[in-house]
């Protein structure tokens, strides 16, 4: 078994032992996507979008999942689905990647409907969080200090929000050593929980 099947069955063990997990779903269909498992993908992006239909990332891969199956309309409604809550979230790069999605489609390219008053206020507000599907977007509260004292620590403030670490660290860090039967005086163990807690937090 090579390194991306390892990764793929890692995710597919967490996300059958948590089915509320929607980071698990998230993760196992970009592995399933990157393999070329373009059905099964769509199926754990699916799950990851009933569970956070605000993931605006997701609606960008599920349509391209949808596209490289031949299933153009589809594809094209979780499309437009996904601009609008990307538009409405100000998730500016899934929303301009889903743009480019649609107009290779053949679609026109969907208008957006933010006020250049609400964008400015975005622009000069609050922290965005690089986490996959925080719910808070540009409006996130930055943790006061790093919550390590290394350069991962400064990565992890400077890229996350204190609602998502303190998620990871009282909910997910838990879970993952649980479902993963990690021993963290292994190093092997050590170096499969730091991967998922970067990928987790959107540090990869």
């Amino acid at each position: 078994m090579n390194e991306l099947q390892d990764r793929i069955a890692q995710f597919r063990k967490m996300a059958n032992d948590d089915p509320d997990n929607e980071l698990g779903h998230y993760r196992l269909g970009q592995l399933l996507m990157e393999a070329g498992q373009h059905a099964d993908a769509a199926r754990s992006f699916r799950r990851t979008l009933e569970l956070s239909p605000e993931f605006s990332k997701v609606y960008q891969f599920l349509g391209s999942c949808l596209i490289q199956l031949g299933k153009r309309e589809e594809a094209v409604v979780v499309l437009k689905e996904g601009f609008a809550v990307a538009d409405q979230r100000g998730d500016n790069i899934p929303r301009d990647e889903i743009v480019k999605l649609l107009v290779g489609l053949g679609e026109p390219a969907p208008s957006s409907k933010r006020t250049s008053a609400g964008a400015r206020s975005d622009a000069g507000g609050g922290f965005r969080c690089q986490r996959p599907g925080c719910a808070s977007g540009a409006h996130a509260l930055q943790l006061a200090k790093p919550p390590m004292n290394d350069e991962l620590g400064r990565k992890i403030q400077a890229s996350v929000c204190a609602d998502c670490w303190e998620y990871w660290l009282r909910n997910m860090s838990i879970k993952v050593i649980n479902e993963m039967r990690l021993d963290l005086s292994d190093e092997k163990s050590v170096e499969i929980y730091d991967q998922i807690m970067r990928e987790t937090l959107g540090l990869t």
